[in-house]
């Protein structure tokens, strides 16, 4: 066993550093536990207390971006409306990494099962078919739409 002598003051200060990043790693926790419980899942219930607005009926187009860990990402997404719900989507995406290319993908094969039918206030997603950064582009997306067709 090799044994080396590290000064007092060199043992303190990693202490305290270690310390210190618990406190900040468990600050960024909070954060992340709360944006988590408040995606988790897609909130596609109709309920009639739900609707903070009408809605005219047509044909919406946005954009939505969200970050991965290599780049800014972007997706257009097109809903079609009928009485304050969605009856058609449409979602394209322009990857920039390749990682992206399959998430897109499976986001955009996944999408139609899990937003027609819904009210257009019930519409949020958080995670279709193993994407789950892709949704936060959707929602961009849709809360832009949502400003073009109130009525």
């Amino acid at each position: 066993m090799i044994r080396t002598n590290v000064p007092q003051s060199v043992r303190t200060a990693s202490a305290l550093v270690g310390v210190a990043g618990l406190f900040v790693l468990a600050g960024c926790s909070g954060a992340a536990d709360a944006e988590t419980d408040k995606g988790a899942g897609t909130d596609a219930s109709s309920s009639s207390d739900s609707g903070s607005g009408t809605y005219a009926d047509g044909t919406y187009t946005a954009d939505g971006s969200y970050q991965t860990p290599e780049t800014v990402e972007s997706i257009s997404v097109t809903l079609t409306l009928a009485d304050g719900k969605v009856t058609d989507v449409e979602v394209t995406g322009d990857p920039q990494a390749p990682e992206t290319e399959e998430y897109q993908s499976k986001f955009i094969d996944g999408i139609a099962d899990e937003v027609v039918g819904v009210a257009l206030d019930d519409l949020k997603v958080s995670r279709v078919s193993g994407s789950s950064l892709t949704s936060g582009g959707f929602n961009a997306a849709v809360e832009s739409i949502k400003e073009q067709a109130a009525s």
